[in-house]
């Protein structure tokens, strides 16, 4: 008899049976706030009426047409609308199906642009599971030990997490920069370097955003050393943050910018961006693949785009994000294991910390459980799994975000009694 792997661990104990909004359904007809919209991918929703409508339509038109083969109708469509939401002249399109993929053509595409093979990323950065990726991926031992020889050529710095070092965002921010620039003088020559990469938030690294100083400061540099920046907007775009990607909080431009998760509400497809005479210097045959750019995938994603816009889901975002970070914030407030609240729109984040202000993941692990038992179902993260993280999708209301809010604050006074 086949079983799935061991390996696997499910953040929670739900079996789902279907879903709708913000909630789950289990078997016995339980609901549960879902706050994790499958690690940010739902961004409309679980099965929002207009995107399962337009996936429908599709499956019965064309399922797939591989897109190296033939052209179809959705991802000329999707590319046109994607042009009216990527900074201006980031005008040209690779797609693929998940961020992983993406993170590994972005690199590909800029050694070939370059003719440099040195990738800089920063302590904490999450950019996926594959070989190339997990390589580029500093946010937690797991996702690279064992694998060794990993892809050479990259370079770490220092991302500013304020609250770990004990400094205000300022100061981390000048301390990042500073430490960037001895890295680029001593281990990281400016001549072999293709690019920085870099995420608004770090995902699995604890929701830390990057203050716009930071970002700032990478673009000066790429643009002094003749880098480029990209910019792995993976769980951070498609309106998560309260703008339309994330790094819209800064003044900074990417060259190469990443997506997936919420472009499709949940069909895999993933996209790199660039501008068209970036794009062109990728090498002949180096972007393909047999399932990127699925007519149903892309048909979803247009769906996505109109539900966002219509349903005004980005500001929404902005909105229910203050509204759910002042509430963690008040909870916090009254369980000092709470060391630190953060995050950008309907991307937020507790960390636990003992009162010597070590992480502690018991505490997290402790109320992760209790929220799930109360149905409130939530995701850690962190390097040492002592930040819970909040992800509801972004057609979430404040009564939704209330009653989150409510089950929280239980289960933080169970978790830490």
């Amino acid at each position: 008899m086949a079983q799935l792997s061991p390996v696997l661990k499910q953040a929670t104990p739900v079996l789902a049976e279907r879903g709708e909004g913000v909630y789950l359904y289990d078997k016995a007809g339980r609901r549960h706030l879902d706050f994790t919209a499958g690690i940010g991918v739902t961004s409309t929703g679980h099965c929002h009426p207009r995107v399962v409508e337009a996936a429908q339509r599709q499956v019965a038109t064309l399922i797939h047409g591989q897109y190296t083969t033939v052209m179809h109708e959705p991802l000329l469509r999707l590319t046109e609308r994607l042009g009216e939401v990527l900074p201006e002249g980031v005008d040209s399109l690779f797609y693929m199906n998940s961020g992983s993929e993406a993170v590994e053509a972005a690199v590909r595409l800029a050694r070939h642009a370059t003719g440099r093979q040195n990738i800089l990323v920063f302590q904490g950065g999450f950019h996926g599971r594959t070989m190339g990726a997990a390589a580029l991926t500093t946010a937690g031992t797991k996702f690279r030990a064992g694998l060794g020889p990993l892809m050479p050529g990259v370079v770490v710095a220092p991302f500013p997490t304020a609250y770990r070092y004990g400094w205000s965002e300022d100061e981390a921010t000048r301390f990042a920069l500073r430490e960037l620039d001895y890295v680029l003088a001593t281990s990281g020559a400016p001549k072999d370097i293709a690019a920085f990469i870099v995420e608004p938030v770090l995902g699995e690294g604890g929701y830390i955003p990057a203050p716009p100083a930071f970002l700032e400061g990478l673009r000066e540099r790429a643009d002094r050393h003749g880098f480029l920046l990209i910019v792995d907007e993976v769980q951070t775009g498609f309106g998560r943050t309260g703008r339309f990607w994330g790094h819209q909080h800064s003044g900074v431009r990417p060259d190469i910018l990443i997506t997936a998760k919420g472009l499709a509400s949940g069909f895999p497809l993933s996209a790199i961006a660039a501008p068209a005479a970036l794009m062109e210097r990728a090498w002949p045959g180096s972007q393909g693949g047999t399932y990127g750019g699925n007519a149903v995938a892309c048909a979803a994603a247009l769906a996505t785009l109109d539900v966002i816009q219509d349903e005004g889901l980005v500001e929404n975002a902005a909105e229910m994000g203050a509204r759910l970070q002042d509430g963690l914030r008040k909870v916090a407030a009254d369980h000092p294991a709470v060391g630190d609240v953060r995050g950008l729109g309907l991307m937020q984040a507790s960390e636990f910390t003992t009162p010597g202000g070590e992480p502690d993941p018991g505490a997290a692990q402790r109320a992760h459980k209790a929220a799930a038992d109360r149905g409130l179902l939530l995701l850690t993260c962190g390097a040492h799994g002592n930040v819970v993280r909040m992800i509801p999708a972004l057609v979430v209301d404040s009564g939704q975000i209330d009653e989150a809010l409510a089950l929280w604050r239980e289960a933080v006074t169970e978790a830490t009694a």
